[in-house]
């Protein structure tokens, strides 16, 4: 329960700087695809072989704390002799460019290419080991490329169909904002707890927000606090359906957390999988832990799915994708 992954924010910064966003909006047709797809521009051999085998791994993986196994992108194959303009428009591209001609190895991502919102990933190697290289050296900063660029879309969806209603809480609460779509409403409101619910008929879309005084050593953000935190304030504000069931975090599943940085606020991300004692409800969950404006508070802000007959992994990150929507409010 102690372990925790630490993200090497500064390497990954200096990587990212490769990802330069090169944006031209004019004209530009709208994105193509489902959610969740990315194309891999590749040569059918090295696709089966090695350089395939490389990228399915980094973004082909499966989706962590989802009860059934479900990958983290759909990614599929395009030859370069087939790369129309019918795939220009995908949402997602990864673009294997191996060619011993080339003038410099090294990755760029650009945004909006031949489309928006769209995100590409160009991998520039003078052959099949150099490209290997560097697809396993950038693979974190390509996975979180296009898992951010999901999150955009999600977002902006978001803010333009959103329900305005949830804001003041959200605001009076934390001292920032989030975006919440329609659909979204306020299940539960207290001094230091908020609940924020999607409920349709077979699935359940929902995220809380709760403070705790702050102990202003390292264990604020230590996994165990976090869990323990966790679980008291759940058991406190999530019953079950029956009499003696609430909501805590499965001990069958070892949590993770991972330091992270976004929108100039350092966080915590925890993930793991929720369940009720003393039923048979569970699902996976997401949260982000970071202090107070006024560092007196921990302030957690967590997305979880309930959805046992439908696969997850979208569910998950449509909801997840709003607590990237957290922003300070400006003085």
């Amino acid at each position: 329960m102690r372990t925790i992954k630490l993200l090497a924010l500064a390497a990954l910064a200096v990587t990212l700087s490769s990802c330069k966003a090169g944006r031209t909006k004019t004209l530009l047709p709208n994105v193509s695809g489902k959610a969740g797809e990315i194309i891999v521009v590749i040569d059918k051999d090295a696709w089966e072989g090695n350089e395939g085998a490389a990228i399915r791994e980094i973004l082909g993986g499966d989706c962590p704390y989802l009860a059934q196994r479900e990958p983290l992108f759909n990614v599929a194959n395009v030859p370069p002799g087939s790369f129309t303009n019918l795939f220009k428009v995908h949402r997602n591209i990864l673009l294997m460019n191996v060619n011993p001609q080339n003038v410099k190895e090294g990755m760029v991502c650009q945004q909006d290419k031949w489309a928006q919102p769209q995100s590409l990933v160009q991998i520039n190697a003078f052959d099949s080991e150099s490209a290997i290289a560097l697809l396993k050296e950038n693979g974190p900063v390509i996975q979180e490329f296009f898992e951010q660029a999901e999150r955009n879309r999600i977002i902006a969806n978001a803010k333009r169909f959103e329900e305005t209603s949830i804001r003041p809480a959200v605001e009076k609460m934390t001292g920032g904002t989030m975006v919440f779509p329609s659909g979204f409403r306020l299940k539960k409101v207290t001094d230091d707890f908020l609940w924020i619910a999607d409920v349709k008929q077979y699935t359940n879309q929902e995220v809380l927000i709760y403070r705790y005084p702050a102990l202003r050593t390292d264990e604020d953000f230590n996994l165990g606090t976090i869990i323990a935190k966790r679980n008291e304030i759940m058991k406190a504000n999530v019953p079950g359906m029956f009499e003696n069931t609430y909501m805590t975090t499965s001990a069958a599943i070892t949590p993770t957390a991972v330091s992270k940085k976004y929108r100039g606020i350092p966080f915590m991300e925890t993930r793991g999988f929720w369940e009720v004692y003393n039923d048979y409800m569970g699902g996976p969950f997401v949260s982000h832990s970071f202090y107070s404006k006024d560092g007196n508070d921990i302030i957690v802000i967590e997305a979880f799915v309930y959805a046992p007959k439908f696969d997850k992994r979208q569910l998950l990150r449509e909801v997840e994708s709003l607590l990237f929507s957290f922003e300070w409010k400006k003085d």
